[in-house]
C-alpha cells in the first residue's frame, strides 16, 4: 500500500507538455535561468513603459486641448486621463488571468505587447482631451498581462530564486514606472525643444507629444518579436482519471473532494485540489495590502510630476518637463542597483514581510520632507529632491516586490494566473482612483495656499502619509494571514 502511494506521488512530466518540460528542468537542479529572467525583464519593462510616460507632458498636453477654463483646474482634468489606464485594465484582468490558466502565458504577453503598440501611438496622435482618454482607456483594457508575467517569474525556476524572479518583474515594472515619465519628459514637445531636428511644421511639430509614445512602441515591436522565443511554463496535460481544473472554476466555493481524488490531481500535473480564491485568506489578505500600496504609489507618480511642474505660487518647483525627466532618469538608475544587487540579500537576512514595514515606515519620514524640500532652490534643491526620489522609489518597490512573493506563495500553479488576476483587477481599481484622486487633491490644495492647517502642498504630502500608514498597519496580524510553509 505505502509502494503504490509512494508510485501515486512520484512526479511524472509529460514529453509533449511545454510545462512539463519546464519543470524537468528545474527538477534536474539547474541554477538560475538567466534567458528566462532576460525575457521576464524585456516584457515587464516594455509593457510598464507607457503606463507613467505620460506625467511629465500631460499637464501641458491638458493644457494645450484648451479644456480647463482656469490654470488651477489642469490638474483635476489630467486626473482623469491618468486614471483611464488603470479603470481598463480593472475591467479585464481576471479574464485575462483566465485566459492565461486556460490557454498559456504566452498568448496573453504577445496580445498585452501587440496591442500596447496600436494605442500607445494614437493616444500620442489624440487631438483632443475625449480622444486620449479613450486611447488610454484601450491600452489599460488590453495590458492584462502584469498577472501572467507575474506568475510566469514564479513557475520558470526553482523556489530559492522565486525573490531574484519577483524582484526582477518589480524592478523592471518600476524601472519602467521611472524610464517611462523620462522619455516623456525629454521627447515631448521635441519642435520647442530641438527646433533644428524637429520643424515646427512636421510630424512631431504637429502632434508634440507623440515622440515618446512613438519610442516606446518601437521598442514595443521588437519585444512582441523576441516573445517569440518565450517558453510556456503552462502544463496543457490532462490526468487520467480527472481533467485539470479551470482557473475560473477555482472562483467559486470548494466542493468535497476525496483523499484518492487529491493523491490523484497532486500526480497528474493539476496541483493541489481546487480551492476558492475568495476564501484563500493569505491571498485575499496580502491582495488589500498590495492595493492600498498600489493606491500611495500611483498617486505619488502623478502629483510628483504635476507638482514638479506647477509654478512655485502654486507650491511647485517650476521644473520643465527636462528637469523631471532628468530626476526620473537618475531615480531608475538607483532603484536598478538596489533591486538586482541589494534586494535579494536584505530579504534573505530579514525576510519578506518586515523589509515591507521598514519601508514602509522610512515612507512616512521621507515623505513629510517634500514641502520643506520646496522651499530650496539652486544646487541644494536638485541634490535633495533627487535624493528623495531615489530613496522614495527604492522604499515603493521593496514593499510591492514583497507583496508579489507573498500572492504567489498563496497559490498553487493552475490558480495563480486567476489569483494574479483578481489581484490585477483590485489593484487597478485602487490606482485609478490614485490618478484621479491624486489630480484633484493637488488641484484642491494648490487653492489653500494660506489655510492655517497643513496650507497647499503640505496637505497633499500628509494625506498619502495617512494612505501608508493604513498600509503598514495591515502588515500586522490579526489582518495579514501568512502561508505556513512558504517563504515570509
Amino acid at each position: 500500500m505505502e509502494a503504490n502511494r509512494e508510485a501515486l506521488l512520484k512526479k511524472v512530466y509529460y514529453d509533449d507538455c511545454p510545462g512539463c518540460k519546464v519543470d524537468q528542468l528545474n527538477e534536474t537542479g539547474r541554477g538560475i535561468p538567466y534567458r528566462e529572467f532576460f525575457y521576464v525583464w524585456l516584457v515587464t519593462l516594455c509593457n510598464a513603459l507607457p503606463i507613467a510616460s505620460l506625467f511629465p507632458f500631460l499637464y501641458f498636453m491638458i493644457r494645450d486641448f484648451h479644456i480647463a477654463k482656469r490654470q488651477e483646474d489642469i490638474s483635476y482634468y489630467a486626473g482623469y486621463v491618468g486614471c483611464a489606464f488603470m479603470i481598463g485594465r480593472a475591467l479585464t484582468s481576471v479574464f485575462w488571468g483566465i485566459i492565461a490558466d486556460r490557454y498559456g502565458r504566452k498568448p496573453v504577453i504577445m496580445i498585452g505587447t501587440i496591442t500596447m503598440v496600436i494605442f500607445n501611438t494614437l493616444f500620442g496622435l489624440s487631438t483632443s482631451f475625449w480622444m486620449a482618454l479613450s486611447m488610454r482607456f484601450l491600452l489599460g483594457s488590453f495590458n492584462g498581462l502584469y498577472g501572467p508575467i507575474k506568475a510566469y517569474a514564479a513557475e520558470v525556476c526553482r523556489e530559492e530564486y522565486l525573490p531574484l524572479g519577483q524582484s526582477l518583474v518589480s524592478t523592471a515594472w518600476g524601472i519602467g514606472l521611472i524610464i517611462g515619465p523620462a522619455l516623456g519628459g525629454f521627447l515631448s514637445q521635441p519642435a520647442e525643444k530641438y527646433p533644428n531636428i524637429f520643424p515646427e511644421k512636421s510630424l512631431f511639430g504637429r502632434f508634440p507629444y507623440l515622440l515618446p509614445c512613438l519610442v516606446t512602441s518601437v521598442f514595443a515591436v521588437a519585444v512582441f518579436v523576441a516573445c517569440f522565443w518565450l517558453p510556456e511554463t503552462l502544463h496543457t496535460h490532462k490526468g487520467n482519471n480527472e481533467e485539470r481544473h479551470d482557473s475560473c472554476d477555482a472562483l467559486e466555493p470548494p466542493l468535497d473532494v476525496s483523499d484518492a481524488k487529491e493523491v490523484t490531481a497532486k500526480t497528474q500535473g493539476g496541483g493541489t485540489p481546487k480551492q476558492s480564491l475568495l476564501k484563500n485568506w493569505p491571498l485575499m489578505s496580502v491582495i488589500v495590502v498590495y492595493c492600498v500600496f498600489s493606491l500611495y504609489d500611483m498617486a505619488y507618480s502623478e502629483i510628483f510630476s504635476l507638482w514638479a511642474v506647477s509654478p512655485r505660487k502654486l507650491g511647485g518647483l517650476s521644473y520643465s518637463t527636462d528637469d523631471v525627466g532628468e530626476i526620473l532618469s537618475i531615480s531608475g538608475f538607483g532603484l536598478l542597483v538596489f533591486q538586482l544587487f541589494l534586494y535579494p540579500l536584505v530579504v534573505k537576512v530579514y525576510g519578506v514581510i518586515n523589509v515591507c514595514r521598514v519601508a514602509a515606515v522610512l515612507s512616512i519620514f521621507l515623505l513629510s520632507s517634500y514641502p520643506f524640500i520646496a522651499k530650496l532652490s539652486g544646487f541644494s534643491l536638485a541634490l535633495l529632491i533627487n535624493c528623495a526620489s531615489i530613496l522614495k522609489n527604492i522604499l515603493s518597490v521593496s514593499i510591492i516586490t514583497g507583496t508579489f512573493i507573498l500572492q504567489n506563495n498563496a497559490v498553487d500553479q493552475h490558480q495563480r494566473g486567476a489569483a494574479n488576476g483578481i489581484s490585477m483587477t483590485a489593484m487597478s481599481v485602487f490606482k485609478a482612483i490614485g490618478p484621479a484622486g491624486g489630480g484633484t487633491l493637488l488641484s484642491w490644495a494648490q487653492k489653500r495656499q494660506d489655510a492655517s492647517f497643513l496650507p497647499g502642498t503640505q496637505m497633499v504630502f500628509f494625506i498619502l502619509n495617512v494612505v501608508v500608514g493604513i498600509g503598514l498597519l495591515m502588515t500586522f496580524k490579526p489582518f495579514l494571514a501568512l502561508p505556513s510553509t512558504r517563504l515570509k
